[in-house]
């Protein structure tokens, strides 16, 4: 009997434990730890699916990016074949890095000397790298919204302690727009020259490298003289950066 009673208590007071009522005044604190437990939860699964993919796509060659889908909408299908670095010519990949970022291999994604010179300058010109860019063109996209800048930000370390250089550079020589529906280096050279990447000339890739930063409105068959100019330039930079070793983390 003295244990049945015992039993009792315990099951009375249990019930008038859980019973007890939220006081108003803590309702708020609990529903702000809950709402911000849930966030951190969110925070981490993105974190978790962001770095997946980045492992993934080490090996795995995107089959489209945001932007390259939205134009193949607009025009009815995009020209791009993905080619693998070695079937690149060494010179376009130094003429790319040369004309869009010389010190893509002394960076760790984001070159703060650039950055700075851009917002000096008021946003006339660029401070992205070439890290940026393949984060912007693979994850994110297009335009100038603060949102999107702080996600490149945020992304392009981590791609850069994921992925190679040579794969850095790999992936964006396949995605950049080199014309309206045109993609990747092996479509351009072929659009535009007549040949594979691979048997892209000095020249040739210093036209290419000329019209990325506004595909749309430049040609690398039809150059104007500033093309010509900076052409002429993209060639002494690539034997520039192949000389003093800032090519080497992709050569």
């Amino acid at each position: 009997m003295a244990r049945k009673k015992t039993s009792k208590t315990a099951k009375t007071s249990k019930t008038a434990k859980a019973a007890t009522p939220v006081r108003l005044r803590d309702r708020p604190r609990l529903f702000v730890r809950r709402v911000m437990k849930y966030i951190f939860r969110g925070v981490l699964i993105v974190i978790a699916l962001a770095v997946a993919v980045t492992a993934a796509l080490t090996v795995v060659n995107p089959p489209t990016t945001p932007y390259m889908f939205s134009e193949s909408r607009r025009v009815g299908g995009v020209n791009q074949t993905w080619v693998a670095m070695e079937d690149i010519a060494p010179v376009m990949a130094r003429s790319a890095v040369a004309a869009e970022d010389a010190n893509f291999c002394l960076h760790w994604g984001l070159d703060v000397n650039a950055i700075q010179a851009a917002l000096e300058e008021g946003g006339n010109r660029g401070g992205s790298t070439i890290s940026q860019q393949v984060v912007k063109n693979v994850y994110l996209w297009q335009g100038r919204s603060w949102l999107r800048k702080s996600l490149e930000a945020l992304m392009t370390p981590l791609v850069e302690a994921i992925w190679s250089k040579e794969r850095i550079l790999e992936v964006y020589l396949n995605v950049a727009e080199f014309d309206d529906g045109v993609f990747g280096v092996e479509a351009a050279a072929v659009h535009y020259f007549g040949v594979q990447a691979a048997d892209l000339s000095a020249v040739q890739a210093a036209r290419l490298a000329a019209i990325l930063p506004s595909p749309k409105t430049r040609s690398a068959s039809q150059p104007t003289s500033y093309i010509r100019s900076r052409a002429a330039s993209i060639v002494d930079g690539a034997a520039t950066i192949r000389a003093d070793g800032r090519a080497a983390c992709f050569e």
